[in-house]
């Protein structure tokens, strides 16, 4: 039996969610994040706001050059996280196999749910209106054999779009799209493709695996196997948290010295909550810091026993800072993480 993987997209999540909570922004071009003079990024963009070129991760000062008439909301991620915990349990009352990627995506493996009497599609537009009445949101949706497939599918009529590709046909449906549809391959992989002639995933697919493996390496064969629609990986249900981290850019730089170090308790605080909140402790405190000229660096201290208290981590932190942060210099974001949470969870014995 074919295996029947969805993955389930919420349209424009954060800026579809302030608009449904405030209808006087229906239509408009919406985005959810910093405001441009605190250097903030866009966490999410309307389609409204997307036909301008706006997009996430973009920076608010040019995502309002781009469109004069951009309305900016900022983000309450506490409430999109609710949201967000509504869905998964939607989708897990259909099957136990979720495999959450972000607050706005999953995927599902439907191969044991009693099939629809309308097979796939049918499926399809029962996750859609189990969304629809449960958060009064729109969700894309995309069927297939496999994850990659299935992913690929979800995107291509969004918003509120539902694709289905029927087993025997992950190759047919994959050939006529642009290489860079596949996951991982980025601008710089369509340049290098580009050059042996290969614009489509057909193309890619058509190329003989040991002259991909040549110029790829391992990659080079994961590549063929994804343009074939070979891809085997599972639902995993459950991930491994592999860090915590918190960090904050500067509305202004920074000098090196007390102010900075100031800013540092709050950011440990906020990693400390998490923590208790997920009943994790770890070893290894992570300091990460840049520049005004954009320089990044990081640096780790483990610690011998793991701790989820904000005192033991700010004490590692704040000993990292002071190596780090060259005297003059200035900076415009701080951020701290732990990790190592494979040790054991358990506090040192009494000296």
């Amino acid at each position: 039996m074919a295996r029947c993987i969805v993955h389930a997209d919420l349209d424009a999540f954060y800026a579809s969610v302030e608009q449904r909570d405030n209808p006087s922004l229906r239509g408009l071009p919406v985005v959810v994040g910093g405001a441009a003079e605190h250097r903030g990024v866009v966490a999410a963009a309307s389609y409204e706001a997307r036909r301008y070129g706006v997009r996430s991760a973009m920076a608010m000062s040019r995502a309002e050059r781009l469109c004069p008439d951009l309305v900016r909301v900022p983000a309450r991620f506490s409430v999109y996280a609710d949201i967000s915990a509504i869905v998964l349990a939607g989708y897990r009352a259909l099957t136990p196999l979720v495999e959450p990627l972000a607050l706005d995506e999953a995927y599902l493996d439907c191969s044991e749910v009693s099939p629809e009497p309308g097979g796939w599609p049918a499926l399809g537009g029962h996750i859609k209106e189990q969304v629809r009445e449960q958060v009064a949101l729109a969700v894309s949706v995309g069927i297939a054999t496999s994850k990659s497939v299935a992913k690929i599918a979800s995107d291509l009529e969004k918003p509120d779009g539902l694709v289905v590709v029927p087993p025997g046909g992950e190759r047919e449906f994959l050939a006529p799209l642009p290489v860079g549809r596949l996951s991982g391959v980025g601008p710089r992989g369509e340049e290098r493709l580009a050059a042996l002639g290969v614009r489509s995933i057909g193309d890619l697919a058509q190329v003989d695996v040991r002259l991909l493996s040549g110029i790829f390496g391992r990659w080079g064969a994961l590549l063929h196997d994804l343009a074939s629609g070979i891809d085997p990986r599972a639902v995993q249900s459950t991930h491994e948290t592999k860090s915590v981290a918190r960090e904050r850019t500067f509305a202004q730089d920074i000098e090196s010295g007390p102010q900075l170090e100031r800013e540092l308790r709050p950011i440990v605080e906020s990693v400390s909550e998490r923590l208790r909140r997920r009943g994790l402790r770890g070893r290894t405190v992570t300091l990460k810091l840049r520049q005004s000229n954009f320089t990044t660096s990081t640096r780790q201290r483990t610690l011998p026993y793991p701790v989820d208290d904000a005192n033991a981590i700010h004490e590692a932190a704040a000993e990292l800072l002071r190596r780090e942060a060259a005297p003059g210099q200035r900076y415009r974001l701080l951020g701290v993480s732990l990790s190592g949470f494979d040790e054991p969870s358990q506090l040192p014995l009494p000296l």
